[in-house]
C-alpha cells in the first residue's frame, strides 16, 4: 500500500471552490461599529449569523474569518450529518432521560434545516450504522439499542444481525450493528460555501483573511481595524482550546481521513449502495462513508493530543495517523482492496470533557462562545447557531434551555498533566483496541491505562 502524505486544503474544499468564481470577501476598511461581531467563518459562525438575521432583520452583523469560510474543520470533516440519537447510549448517563430526549428531539431538526437550504450539498439521507468489528465492540452496540428501549423509542436504534448488516454493507469483520434513521451525509465544502452565500445574501458583512488578533468585551481587534460591537460571538472551534473560559473543559485531538479513487463497482460487490454513514465501536473511532461519485472516505480519530491549545503541523501533517486511517480502510472493508487511496488530510478537533458541545456567555461580558463538538459538529453546529443567537438577543427560549447551554461541563486536569496523562491513556487505549482487533487479550498495563479516564469520571477518545 503506497503512502499518501496528508495535506491541506481538503479534497472537499478544493472541489467546492472549483465550482465557484468568487474572491475572498474583503477585510474591513478601518474601524467599524456593528451590533454583533462573529469571529469564525465555519458552520457555527455562519449558522449563528443566519439565526440572528431571522430573529432580528435589522441587526448589523459582521463576521470575520482568519482565512476563507470553510478553511477550518467545516471544510475538512467527514460530512456526517446527524443529531443525538446515535449518541444516546453515552449521553443518557450524563444528562438523564428527560434532558437526553429533549436534546435528541432538538437534533431531529438538523437534517430538515440543511434540506431547507435548497442547495446541492450532496445531502443523502441514508441513515447511520454503528458496527462492531471486534468482540470488545459488541457492548457499544448493545448500549445503543438498550438506551433507545429505556427512553421508550426502540425504533430509533434498530439492532441488525450479521446477516441483516451484510445486506447493507458486507465485511468479514462486522459482527453486527445498529441502524439509526437519524443520519445523513453531505459534502462539507459545498455546505459551508452554501452557508457563506446565504449569509452574504442576508446582508451580513463578511470579512475573510481577517484574523482576530485580540478580543475584549465590546471589541474585536484585527490588523485592518477594530470591530466594535456590544455583542460578540466566538465560533473558532479548536482554537478556543487556548482561551481560558472554554479551555478548562477542552483538549485538541487530531483527526485524519483518507479518500479513495471512485470505485462504484467495488461498492456494488459489498452491497454498500444505500449511502449509510458508518462508525465502528472503538473509542478512537473509524468513521467511513461513500461519496456521490463512488469514492470512499475513511477517518481515524487517533491523532495527537494538543498542549495548552497550541495548534501546529502535528495536526495537519501527521503521517502515522493518516496511515492508521488507511489501515482501517483495509481491515474494515477488505472488499475494497483494489481501491487506490488518492488523498489524505487532517486537522484538530475540540474534544470536551464529556464529549458534548457547550455554549456559554463569559461572565461579566457579552462575549458568547461555543466549543467541544468532539468530532461530531456538522449537525450540532446548527443547534449551536440557534443557541448562540438566543444568547446574543437575550432570549429565554427552548434553545438556551437545552443541556448544551445549561449543564455543568466537567473540567480537565491542568497542563502539563492533561497532555502527559492524555498521551499515556491514548497510547493505552490504542494498544487495547489493536490487540482486541487482532484477537489478543490486551496487556494489563494497557487495560489499566485505558480504564483510568472512566475511573476519574472523564471521557477520552472520539466516541
Amino acid at each position: 500500500m503506497s503512502r499518501v502524505e496528508p495535506r491541506l486544503p481538503s479534497w472537499w474544499l478544493e472541489d467546492a471552490l472549483a465550482a465557484e468564481e468568487t474572491e475572498p470577501a474583503p477585510p474591513p476598511a478601518g474601524d467599524v461599529s456593528v451590533d454583533v461581531a462573529i469571529v469564525g467563518g465555519g458552520y457555527t459562525g455562519l449558522w449563528t449569523a443566519l439565526a440572528l438575521r431571522e430573529r432580528d432583520p435589522d441587526l448589523r452583523i459582521a463576521l470575520v474569518e482568519a482565512e476563507i469560510c470553510g478553511a477550518g474543520p467545516s471544510g475538512r470533516n467527514g460530512g456526517f450529518l446527524h443529531g443525538y440519537w446515535a449518541a444516546l447510549g453515552s449521553i443518557l448517563p450524563v444528562l438523564g432521560v428527560e434532558e437526553s430526549l429533549r436534546l435528541c428531539r432538538a437534533g431531529e431538526r438538523i437534517v430538515p434545516a440543511v434540506r431547507a437550504l435548497g442547495e446541492d450539498v450532496w445531502l443523502r439521507e441514508g441513515g447511520r450504522l454503528n458496527v462492531s468489528a471486534a468482540p470488545a465492540q459488541d457492548a457499544a452496540i448493545e448500549r445503543s439499542v438498550a438506551a433507545a428501549v429505556e427512553v421508550g423509542h426502540p425504533e430509533e436504534a434498530v439492532a441488525l444481525s450479521p446477516e441483516e448488516l451484510a445486506r447493507r454493507v458486507s465485511s468479514p469483520v462486522f459482527r453486527g450493528g445498529v441502524f439509526f434513521r437519524d443520519g445523513a451525509t453531505v459534502h462539507p465544502g459545498l455546505l459551508v460555501r452554501a452557508l457563506r452565500r446565504r449569509v452574504l445574501a442576508a446582508g451580513v458583512a463578511v470579512h475573510e483573511q481577517t484574523p482576530a488578533l485580540r478580543v475584549r468585551d465590546g471589541e474585536v481587534e484585527t490588523r485592518h481595524g477594530v470591530l466594535r460591537a456590544p455583542e460578540i460571538v466566538l465560533a473558532t472551534n479548536a482554537a478556543l482550546t487556548g482561551w481560558r473560559p472554554a479551555g478548562r473543559s477542552l483538549t485538541n485531538f487530531g483527526s485524519y481521513v483518507v479518500l479513495t479513487e471512485p470505485v462504484p463497482e467495488l461498492l456494488q460487490t459489498i452491497n454498500w449502495t444505500g449511502g449509510e454513514a458508518i462508525v465502528d465501536g472503538r473509542m478512537f473511532i473509524h468513521y467511513f462513508r461513500t461519496l456521490n461519485d463512488g469514492r470512499v472516505l475513511m477517518g481515524s480519530g487517533t491523532g495527537p493530543i494538543g498542549f495548552r491549545g497550541r495548534i501546529d503541523e502535528r495536526f495537519s501533517r501527521d503521517l502515522p495517523t493518516a496511515a492508521r486511517a488507511a489501515a482501517g480502510l483495509r481491515r474494515l472493508l477488505p472488499g475494497l482492496d483494489g481501491a487506490r487511496i488518492e488523498r489524505a488530510w487532517g486537522g484538530p478537533i475540540d474534544v470536551s470533557a464529556d464529549h458534548l458541545p457547550f455554549f456559554r456567555t463569559k461572565p461579566g461580558t457579552r462575549i458568547h462562545y461555543g466549543a467541544g463538538y468532539s468530532g461530531h459538529g456538522v449537525g450540532p453546529s446548527w443547534l449551536g447557531g440557534q443557541i448562540l443567537a438566543s444568547l446574543v438577543v437575550g432570549a429565554d427560549d427552548e434553545w438556551v434551555r437545552l443541556p448544551l447551554a445549561t449543564r455543568r461541563v466537567p473540567s480537565l486536569p491542568p497542563e502539563p498533566l492533561r497532555r502527559l496523562g492524555g498521551g499515556l491513556v491514548r497510547t493505552a487505549i490504542m494498544a487495547c483496541e489493536a490487540a482486541e482487533e487482532a484477537g489478543r487479550k490486551p496487556s494489563l498495563p494497557a487495560r489499566a491505562g485505558a480504564a483510568l479516564p472512566r475511573l476519574l469520571g472523564m471521557e477520552l477518545g472520539t466516541r
